[in-house]
Order: structure tokens, then C-alpha cells, then sequence
């Protein structure tokens, strides 16, 4: 491979008020450290994308709008993804639903993780993500980090609570939770940074 995977952190909320950009910055601040992959922050809100109109799927048909054509662009950057989602009423957020639903191709086949955080750490919502992710034939990591709305963030950023570990190890408790994680979407987007660059059959 001649180049390193790059990753995509999306943030899944678009609220004023979101805590979404606290936990993204704080899984970035790992993501810092490494030097085997390029991790770039994506913030949906920036994008401004309209409620999916489009005639169909950019599967079937090519987008006309151009807010949905520069999302489109932007994820098609990437080599693997990391969704940092948030749990509404026991779901998912309707604004990255609707991200995903703008897109189709280039999504297809890649590798993601997910970090999750709500009043019961956003595990409703991740099954849901599975499902979704699913469908484009993402390779999605079993592994997960879920963090409690209500204990695990400040004012300031994101201070993980002590996982099934002794001792006071919360930092590290989460970063051996997102060990395996790791360790398989790496190979997953060294595999999808291999096949993107094989020739049609």
C-alpha cells in the first residue's frame, strides 16, 4: 500500500447544544497519537445537507443538489469511518440517517467502528447503526466505546468512568476497550485502501 488509510471521525448530531463534539474530540486526541493512519474530524454540521430530495439514491441516479454533492465528495475522501452517535429516543439522530441516506457508493464496502454516548451510553441507537451500516455492505467492528450522558461528560470534554478494570485506569480502561477495535478496522482499511486501487474486472 503507498499510502496510509484515511479515517473519517463523523459527528452524528447538528443540535447547538450537542455533546457529540466533546466525545469526537476526545476520541481525536487518541487518534492524534498514531501514526499508522490519518484521521480527519467531520463535522455533519458544516455541511448544511437538505433533507434527502434527491429522485433517487446516487446509486441509481446523480444527485442534482450541490450541498448533497459535497457531502458526497467529502466521504468518498475516506477509507474507513468512525460515527460518534448519539442516542434520541432510543434511535439514532435524524440528521445522520439523512447523511447516509444522501449517499450511496461511497459508503459501500468500508470498514466502521462506533462510538456511542446517551442516557443508557447509546447502545439502542448502535444496534440500529449495525443494521443501517449493514446494508451497504459495511465491515462493521464489534467492538464498541458507549459513554453515559450523564457521568462520563463535563463541561469541558468527555472523563471516562472505570470500565471492568481495577484500579484507577479510566483513560486507559477505554483505550483497551477500543484496542480490538482498532487493531481490525486497521486491516480492514489497509483491504479497502488495497481494493480501491485494483482495476475493473
Amino acid at each position: 500500500m503507498n499510502r496510509q488509510p484515511k479515517i473519517a471521525v463523523i459527528i452524528s448530531s447538528t443540535r447547538d447544544a450537542r455533546f457529540g463534539a466533546r466525545a469526537a474530540d476526545w476520541l481525536m486526541g487518541f487518534d492524534r497519537q498514531r501514526s499508522d493512519m490519518d484521521f480527519e474530524l467531520v463535522d455533519l454540521k458544516t455541511f448544511d445537507l437538505p433533507l434527502f430530495n434527491e429522485k433517487a439514491s446516487n446509486l441509481w441516479a446523480p444527485s442534482e443538489d450541490p450541498r448533497a454533492i459535497a457531502w458526497q465528495q467529502k466521504i468518498a475522501e475516506f477509507d474507513g469511518y468512525v460515527v460518534v452517535t448519539a442516542e434520541y429516543n432510543h434511535s439514532i439522530t435524524g440528521a445522520l440517517k439523512n447523511a447516509f441516506d444522501s449517499i450511496g457508493p461511497e459508503w459501500q464496502n468500508k470498514p466502521a467502528a462506533i462510538v456511542s454516548y446517551g442516557a443508557d451510553n447509546g447502545v439502542r441507537a448502535v444496534e440500529q447503526w449495525r443494521q443501517i451500516l449493514a446494508n451497504f455492505n459495511m465491515h462493521v467492528v464489534r467492538s464498541q466505546v458507549s459513554l453515559s450522558l450523564f457521568t462520563e461528560f463535563s463541561e469541558t470534554g468527555v472523563s471516562p468512568e472505570e470500565r471492568r478494570t481495577g484500579g484507577d485506569r479510566r483513560e486507559e480502561a477505554h483505550q483497551d476497550r477500543g484496542a480490538e477495535e482498532r487493531r481490525v478496522g486497521e486491516w480492514r482499511a489497509d483491504v479497502a485502501v488495497t481494493a480501491s486501487k485494483a482495476p475493473e474486472p
